[in-house]
């Protein structure tokens, strides 16, 4: 089974590091988008563009993923659909998400939304930075190594 990674392209600050990691390890990366972006040209790199309405390219990817994927977004309803499916998630912040951890996150973004309607939080996440992109190198590299060791002993 060819391991292949799905971004969730549109606000994934990452994509310029998988692209890296997934040219030392020759895998295929597909960005999925409500709009069209440049991308470098790669061989094993494909831009698909879905339609602007709510959840597209969500849907997209949960449609398509399959077991030892791995997914990069930070939609934790999208994740959900994903770690279900049997893939490896992993937010851009560096972040694995799991069957042991997806049920905590899904309930904490609920709280969170529920919570920014009522007026009582404002603000967003932190700003993205250094340390989330070393992590997130460090984990997807992880991830990585992972799989394919699971590959060979199957």
């Amino acid at each position: 089974m060819a391991l292949h990674l799905y971004i969730d392209a549109d606000a994934c600050p990452v994509k310029q590091e998988v692209y890296r990691v997934a040219q030392r390890y020759i895998l295929s990366v597909t960005l999925v988008a409500n709009a069209p972006m440049r991308v470098p040209y790669y061989p094993w790199l494909k831009l698909t563009v879905v339609g602007d309405g709510l959840d597209e390219a969500d849907n997209w990817i949960a449609e398509r993923v399959q077991q030892s994927d791995i997914v990069i977004t930070a939609d934790i309803p999208l994740t959900d659909r994903c770690v279900k499916a049997g893939a490896r998630v992993l937010s851009p912040t560096g972040k694995e998400f799991t069957e042991d951890n997806i049920g905590g996150a899904l309930a904490m973004r609920n709280l969170m939304t529920d919570l920014r309607s009522a007026g009582t939080i404002t603000g967003g996440p932190p700003p993205f930075n250094k340390r989330d992109r070393s992590r997130f190198l460090q984990q997807l590299d992880r991830i990585i190594c992972a799989i394919q060791q699971e590959e060979k002993h199957s």
